[in-house]
């Protein structure tokens, strides 16, 4: 743990930034139903990534405690998301899935780059997004960890 800040840190090196961004949303154009015990997915060192509007990626969850610069081997796979407008997304945010809370962002994997990023989420459930009920098209909504501390 950062004692600073209060998030993971593996390397000691990330501190959760406090800045205003808006809430990033998208839907599911593709669900997935792969769940892997030892997949090693390296996520980056960085805590942030910058989203396009219109950019499709992946959406992982792990149960495992992991954050930039971490691994994460027992993975679901809940599926591809479309981004209706462009932003910025942090470790931390919270990701909801309709109005369900599943998870916050662990951090980035960019095995698949240039074609997409690889959203690894912490959650408290291995299970799929075939599992989950997931439908085309649902909402999924990624809020930031900014206005997270300010509504407390």
């Amino acid at each position: 743990m950062n004692e600073k800040t209060g998030g993971f840190d593996p390397n000691g090196t990330w501190a959760q930034p406090d800045y205003p961004r808006s809430p990033l949303e998208g839907s599911f154009v593709g669900v997935m139903r792969l769940k892997l015990e030892a997949r090693g997915l390296q996520l980056i060192p960085q805590g942030s990534r910058c989203i396009r509007r219109f950019d499709v990626h992946e959406l992982i969850i792990t149960e495992e405690r992991t954050g930039p610069s971490g691994r994460a081997d027992k993975v679901a796979y809940l599926g591809f998301v479309e981004f209706a407008r462009g932003g910025v997304m942090l470790t931390g945010d919270e990701v909801r899935i309709g109005d369900a809370l599943v998870g916050t962002i662990a951090g980035y994997d960019e095995t698949h780059m240039p074609n997409h990023l690889n959203i690894v989420l912490t959650g408290s459930a291995w299970t799929s997004g075939v599992e989950r009920g997931i439908a085309l098209g649902q909402a999924v909504r990624f809020d930031p960890v900014f206005d997270r501390a300010r509504r407390a």
